[in-house]
């Protein structure tokens, strides 16, 4: 009997939960997607610099690389750029190969080292110093200069309350004209926020030249920072008017 009743008291809790289930499922509600959007005026900019060599020994392209990334952090220092904003982003040592027709073969002719260096600004005003100051220096590539703010988690947080605050704005209108209300917040997921504009310029290929007659001027574009949420909300329906 006892026995009995335990399965009994099992299956009626199942059951019990399963109507649960379906009637939240049924509920009236209202789906919505919003995007909050934010100015971002950039105050930080970041570039890659490409030291290489060639030589017939890997030791003579490795020394010679080596010579050339010396100096280029000597003139990242006088431009106002501290070693810890200057790090190694990579650094390779590999052969040569060069296709011969008449042999059919690949023969090696040297060795090439490349030393690649991502270099921190932290003030936007000396961007256009320090790259100058890389060239001057015997820089190989100025690549891929990139931009972005020192308050991006505030901005971001700031661009989440909007899209929220839009994302509920959104949905009491569409439960209005629906002929009901807005109810309580179901659930609510954020997306990767973006940045929108021209975060990055093209790459720029410079090799060490006589000094310019004008210095190199660098400006960045205001950008924003979009944050979209999708957000779920309980559908109220208006009583009927007897």
């Amino acid at each position: 009997m006892k026995t009995k009743l335990l399965f009994f008291s099992v299956w009626l809790f199942f059951a019990i939960s399963a109507l649960s289930l379906t009637a939240r499922a049924e509920e009236s509600q209202v789906v919505v997607s919003a995007s909050g959007t934010v100015s971002v005026k950039p105050d930080m900019a970041q570039f890659g610099v490409v030291v290489k060599s060639d030589a017939k020994s890997a030791d003579k392209a490795a020394a010679d690389t080596a010579e050339k990334y010396r100096r280029v952090q000597g003139a990242l220092r006088t431009a106002g750029i501290p070693f810890d904003d200057a790090p190694t982003a990579s650094y390779t040592v590999s052969p040569r190969w060069e296709w011969d027709q008449s042999l059919g073969k690949s023969l090696l002719k040297g060795y090439s080292a490349l030393h690649t260096i991502m270099v921190k600004v932290r003030n936007l005003s000396i961007v256009g110093r320090a790259i100058d100051a890389v060239v001057q220096a015997g820089a190989d590539e100025v690549q891929s200069i990139s931009f972005s703010s020192s308050s991006y988690e505030a901005l971001r947080q700031q661009a989440l309350a909007v899209a929220v605050g839009n994302a509920r704005r959104d949905a009491a209108i569409m439960a209005e004209a629906a002929g009901g209300h807005l109810g309580q917040l179901i659930e609510v997921s954020v997306s990767q926020p973006q940045y929108v504009g021209r975060p990055a310029m093209d790459m720029m290929v410079m090799r060490a030249a006589p000094a310019a007659p004008a210095p190199t001027e660098i400006a960045p574009s205001e950008q924003e920072i979009v944050v979209t949420v999708n957000s779920r909300w309980h559908f109220l329906a208006s009583p009927a008017v007897r």
